[in-house]
């Protein structure tokens, strides 16, 4: 069987550098897999984060790809899944309908990790816009993990959008998945096709 490729897909103003791509990422390396990760670097422009995700996707056409899609990465990650089949993914604390959140962002921001400056614009929303898949296709191809205190996303958004899919939800936590380390062997036995969840303690 081939091995499988994962891909972490950071979020908004986020980065390779964010904890729970180094918690993945040094996971990995323990097991001796750090050849099976890929955490890119995505530019701040939809269509070229897309463009980016694409192009790794294409290129390992020929083995499975789970990804590990968090925050906006969550919402990139469901258009590829729909428009690919060996794609599946797992979604941590997605956004469902980012150009509806993200018009209070307008103007200069600044990435969190690389200190990079740009004005996010309606262009950026228009491009996001453009990538919304409002019908979830293939359900069983992923994985919906949100904690319930989510201080950015209202997590009901996602359990809505995704009901028909296998989900672990978790009282408490944040928008950054606390204690991310802990759901890692739920996200390995995904990627055998397995669902094992641990239990959804309160954080």
């Amino acid at each position: 069987m081939t091995t499988p490729l994962f891909i972490y897909v950071h979020g908004f103003n986020s980065s390779p550098q964010s904890m729970k791509a180094q918690v993945f990422l040094r996971y990995m390396q323990e097991q001796g897999m750090a050849d099976q990760v890929e955490v890119p670097d995505l530019p701040h422009w939809p269509a070229k984060a897309m463009e980016t995700l694409r192009e790794l996707v294409e290129c390992h056409a020929d083995r499975p790809i789970i990804l590990l899609g968090s925050s906006l990465g969550g919402y990139y990650s469901t258009w590829l899944t729909e428009h690919y089949s060996h794609v599946r993914t797992v979604l941590i604390n997605p956004s469902v309908r980012p150009f509806e959140l993200l018009p209070q962002y307008l103007g200069m921001n600044e990435n969190l990790y690389s200190g990079e400056t740009y004005e996010l614009t309606e262009q950026h929303l228009q491009q996001l816009l453009d990538l919304c898949c409002e019908k979830i296709t293939k359900p069983d191809a992923y994985l919906l993990m949100v904690q319930t205190a989510d201080e950015t996303l209202d997590y009901r958004e996602a359990v809505d959008k995704f009901a028909k899919s296998p989900q672990f939800i978790q009282p408490g936590g944040s928008h950054g998945f606390e204690q991310f380390e802990n759901v890692i062997p739920a996200i390995m036995a995904f990627a055998e096709g397995r669902i094992a969840l641990p239990e959804a303690h309160r954080i």
